[in-house]
């Protein structure tokens, strides 16, 4: 019964695949397919970014973070040359240094911690059957959608260009991507050496338990896996992996489903967000990306059977809908999610990925204090 449940998820996965390329053409067909890919190794990886932040600020345990800033290197390296010599075929997640950005990355850190997932840890995560994030799915797409709508005023407050690293050649962008990521995992490295007792007891101890037996590795595994996802990614869809864009596609449809308009509206009401509007839900690529993600999360949590799910507290479930609803705004105010934002950013030698990663994790010490009382 298990191998013949494995089969039809396979099946169910491919035969979903090809629907989409047919629909829309081999090219959506694919990005479904890396879609699954991510769903599946985020779930079977446990490759969360809001948990490793949360597991270094509660214990600090580096594991995460360290899994992270692998990840963020070999994204640069394997794509960064390919975006500096493509003549303009590919292009890198750069945006400017806007108030919106500080204010937006720190709210987006804060409200992730309570809502238990960023941007694709509440997809997989809801993918995967857990209520929590099942619940703030659609607050996350309704703060997604309408955020979207205020993102210029809010860029319109002013700040800084953008500053892309590759205007000094992409070898020292590359160099510096990867140098700033091995310096915030030697910090976060002696941050764990030097916490107190009782603390590094737990993450030390933690960690030489579970090294052998796949504890660490999952991290090690997960972002050498995900680098190679986002290096097809890049190659297929010409631009880095994304998530937010979507979700608010998903609001802005069904708003207009509901009688909405788009017209006039200051982002929706213009080119090329009208045109997502006007095309099918599955001619757009961060949609159909994030679709195939929550099926592999589906595939993923069933493939040894049907998964343990317990249901949170009331008390939980609306102070996590609440979160939702302002990661999703704030993601919008900071141009994208730990995956938009933070891993597309850096990746792609933008400072503001910088900025964003400093700021969302100064709002997620916050956020893990308030998700410590709520818990109490």
């Amino acid at each position: 019964m298990l191998n013949l449940n494995r089969l039809l998820l396979i099946v169910g996965g491919l035969a979903g695949a090809f629907a989409v390329a047919y629909a829309t053409g081999v090219r959506q067909g694919l990005l479904t397919l890396l879609g699954i890919g991510f769903g599946a190794v985020l779930q079977f990886a446990r490759f969360g970014f809001t948990t490793g932040w949360r597991d270094f600020i509660e214990t600090r345990n580096p594991q995460g973070i360290w899994g992270q800033m692998l990840l963020l290197s070999l994204a640069a390296v394997l794509t960064l040359p390919l975006i500096a010599t493509s003549g303009g075929e590919l292009v890198g997640a750069v945006a400017p240094l806007t108030i919106s950005l500080i204010l937006g990355a720190f709210l987006f850190g804060a409200a992730m911690q309570l809502a238990d997932g960023c941007g694709s840890g509440t997809l997989y995560k809801a993918g995967a059957g857990a209520p929590l994030s099942f619940a703030v799915l659609p607050t996350f797409m309704i703060g997604s959608f309408v955020g979207a709508s205020h993102q210029p005023a809010w860029i319109a407050l002013g700040g800084l260009p953008a500053i892309d690293l590759l205007q000094f050649g992409w070898p020292t962008a590359v160099a510096i991507t990867v140098a700033g990521c091995g310096l915030v995992a030697l910090w976060v490295g002696r941050a764990a050496k030097n916490a107190q007792p009782a603390f590094a007891a737990q993450s030390v101890g933690a960690a030489a338990v579970n090294s052998g037996s796949g504890w660490a590795r999952r991290w090690w595994l997960g972002a050498l896996l995900l680098a190679g996802l986002y290096l097809l990614h890049m190659l297929i869809a010409g631009q880095p992996w994304g998530i937010v864009y979507g979700v608010g596609v998903w609001g802005a449809k069904i708003a207009s489903a509901l009688g909405w308009s788009p017209v006039g509206d200051p982002f929706w009401g213009v080119a090329p967000h009208a045109t997502r509007l006007a095309e099918p839900l599955l001619a757009d690529i961060t949609s159909v990306t994030n679709i195939g993600l929550i099926y592999g999360a589906i595939a993923a949590s069933r493939w040894n059977g049907t998964p343990n799910i317990r249901m949170p507290s009331n008390r939980r479930l609306i102070a996590a809908c609440i979160a939702g609803l302002v990661m999703g705004y704030a993601s919008r105010m900071a141009f994208g999610c730990n995956v938009g934002a933070y891993l597309g950013g850096i990746a792609s030698a933008s400072v503001h990925g910088w900025v964003w990663f400093a700021l969302a994790f100064a709002g997620s010490i916050l956020g893990v204090r308030l998700r410590t009382r709520l818990a109490n």
